[in-house]
């Protein structure tokens, strides 16, 4: 009764009186909200089931444990009961096959039309724009980033200010050719750079297939035997931090893409989301797509590129105070070993 009367503008409680018992209803403008979620998940169908089928085709072999799946399934828009209403649904696309004991949600047949990363699409769009604006030039810039076939948009923080020598190395980073994260990783050294950069454009692809580009780090190192991530996950995402953003709040990490957020909020919404902020407006709370960085519980891994240390910083809208953790040898050694 509680929670009914915190949300007094969600809940209404009618009845109660003589002999009547009392009962719960919406209230009219939650109630028009609620008509909407039909609409919204109709609307997302498509996008879901293209983004399901680029998830099994990121896979070695293109097959992902059915529990795996319902691991993520809020994260990728699937509606609850996804098995009945999209699996079964799109047979040309979907099957679930039990090997050795185990479900798994199988892809019929690979579209290479889809074989293209979120990272290719933007920068086909970035090259686009310059060609309309006639910039011939490409150079790395102060902040980072390169316009080139092989680069990620980098989002370092405020505060990073990388030296000349941090971006030299990060421009051969960025040229260095790697092979598509829909190729099967079997076909690949992991020892090979070109391999380890790989494996940061199948992470990076991984979090753009997610509604809020954003995920809890149990779940995405849960996929670590289905697309060869890196044993050392956490450390991997530390090293590319202009690319990934990674929260501690309580026992739990997130992980972000970077280049989906606009400061604290997410810059492209689809239809659920803008559904569900529609209810959490309602409510009086904030959008449910926005990142909590006024949380004093809410720590930053980022990294000193000058210093060659990670800074674990207490992070708020209006300042970044923080303390250095200076690496020991052997973790650092780690994280050159990490798929990086």
């Amino acid at each position: 009764m509680s929670i009914i009367e915190k949300y007094p503008s969600i809940f209404g409680v009618g009845g109660g009186c003589g002999k009547e018992l009392p009962f719960v209803t919406l209230t009219g403008k939650a109630e028009k909200i609620a008509r909407e979620e039909g609409e919204a998940r109709n609307l997302m169908e498509p996008t879901v089931v293209k983004n399901l089928r680029k998830l099994l085709m990121l896979s070695i072999d293109c097959r992902v444990p059915l529990e795996k799946v319902e691991l993520i399934g809020n994260e990728l828009g699937l509606p609850h009961d996804f098995k009945k209403s999209l699996i079964f649904k799109y047979p040309e696309y979907f099957s679930i096959k039990v090997i050795n004991g185990r479900a798994y949600l199988s892809l019929e047949n690979c579209d290479s039309l889809l074989a293209v990363t979120a990272r290719e699409e933007r920068f086909a769009r970035e090259r686009m724009l310059q060609s309309a604006g006639g910039q011939n030039k490409v150079r790395i810039t102060k902040d980072g980033n390169y316009l080139g076939p092989f680069a990620f948009k980098m989002c370092y923080a405020a505060g990073f200010r990388p030296n000349k020598s941090y971006l030299e190395e990060l421009e051969k980073w960025h040229k260095m050719e790697f092979p598509s994260p829909y190729l099967n990783a079997r076909r690949f050294e992991v020892a090979d750079p070109k391999t380890r950069k790989r494996v940061v454009a199948v992470l990076h692809e991984l979090l753009s297939l997610t509604m809020e580009k954003r995920m809890i780090s149990a779940k995405l190192d849960a996929f670590h035997s289905e697309y060869r991530l890196p044993s050392k996950l956490v450390l991997c995402l530390i090293k590319h931090h202009g690319i990934f953003y990674i929260t501690n709040k309580g026992a739990r990490s997130t992980v972000f893409l970077k280049e989906a957020y606009d400061g604290t909020n997410l810059v492209d919404k689809c239809p659920i989301l803008m559904f569900n902020d529609k209810f959490v407006a309602l409510s009086g709370r904030n959008e449910t797509s926005s990142v909590d960085m006024g949380a004093d519980n809410c720590k930053v891994f980022d990294v000193d590129g000058e210093n060659q240390v990670v800074k674990l910083s207490h992070v708020s809208a209006e300042t970044e105070e923080g303390f250095l953790v200076r690496l020991p040898p052997s973790l650092t050694s780690n994280i050159e070993e990490v798929y990086c």
